[in-house]
């Protein structure tokens, strides 16, 4: 559920978000803001498909299709754990294959708003060298919500200039959620990355937004995405990693999937 991962609990990730079922920004790709937190002492399971991975704006599937899973542990304290897996590829060579994640944290509700804190861990192939973990949390009242996460450690070695310390990067997210009548869902999505971790692992070259809308019901969700990056960010004349053909990250994008839940 990377994220905040297919919706991180639309389930998608994004954070598309990583359909995370805990994390705020939970599924389809970076899909509709979280759901309500449910407290129940008991084990789920959950699918889903979609036909691009985006987390946080940008594609973890060079555009292609996706499949995800995961296992969660709730208690009625608000305590949760969960690990959840998805193919990832950002170049048709590249060492990535799989994205693993493990995370736990406490939610519940006080005054009148919901809140949500907690530690991911994002696991890769072991030859593409690239694990991180962040801390995150999140306050909800009513249908908004506003998410932080933070860099807490990082696996590879730092380039010149580069600083992978502790919340050195960071990703500030804002949702909405509208009910409809029909019992559709649609999310508004507005979040902003920075530091030199996201500069070194996603390819960009500056600071950027995404944007999202979606709607969903019944497990199939429906998304269009963007982001404010550009050819040529930082403005050397060289096109930006994130932004070439095979990931076309700066080009609007329209999502689809589907995502179920269950019992153990």
């Amino acid at each position: 559920m990377r994220g905040q991962n297919f919706v991180e609990t639309l389930t998608f990730s994004g954070d598309f978000y990583k359909m995370k079922t805990r994390i705020a920004a939970l599924a389809i790709a970076g899909f509709l803001a979280s759901s309500g937190t449910t407290f129940a002492d008991e084990w789920s399971a959950n699918f889903g498909a979609s036909n691009n991975y985006i987390w946080r704006g940008l594609t973890q599937s060079i555009n292609e299709g996706a499949i995800s899973g995961g296992i969660d542990y709730a208690s009625d304290s608000g305590f949760y754990l969960g690990t959840w897996a998805s193919n990832v590829s950002y170049d048709a060579d590249d060492a990535y294959s799989y994205e693993h994640d493990m995370y736990f944290g406490f939610s519940g509700e006080a005054s009148g708003f919901s809140y949500d804190i907690g530690y991911l861990y994002y696991n890769y192939d072991e030859n593409a060298g690239y694990d991180f973990g962040e801390i995150y949390g999140s306050i909800a009242v009513g249908n908004l919500s506003l998410g932080l996460s933070l860099l807490t450690n990082a696996e590879p070695d730092e380039g010149p200039g580069e600083d992978f310390g502790f919340a050195k990067a960071s990703y500030t997210s804002l949702d909405y959620v509208i009910p409809l009548a029909s019992g559709a869902e649609i999310g508004l999505h507005a979040g902003f990355h920075e530091g030199d971790f996201m500069y070194s692992f996603n390819g960009a070259t500056d600071d950027y937004w995404d944007f999202n809308v979606s709607i969903a019901k019944d497990g199939f969700s429906a998304m269009i995405t963007t982001t404010t990056l550009g050819d040529d960010d930082n403005g050397d004349g060289v096109e930006d990693y994130a932004s070439m053909p095979a990931r076309d990250n700066d080009e609007m994008k329209f999502v689809v999937g589907y995502s179920m839940d269950f019992e153990l």
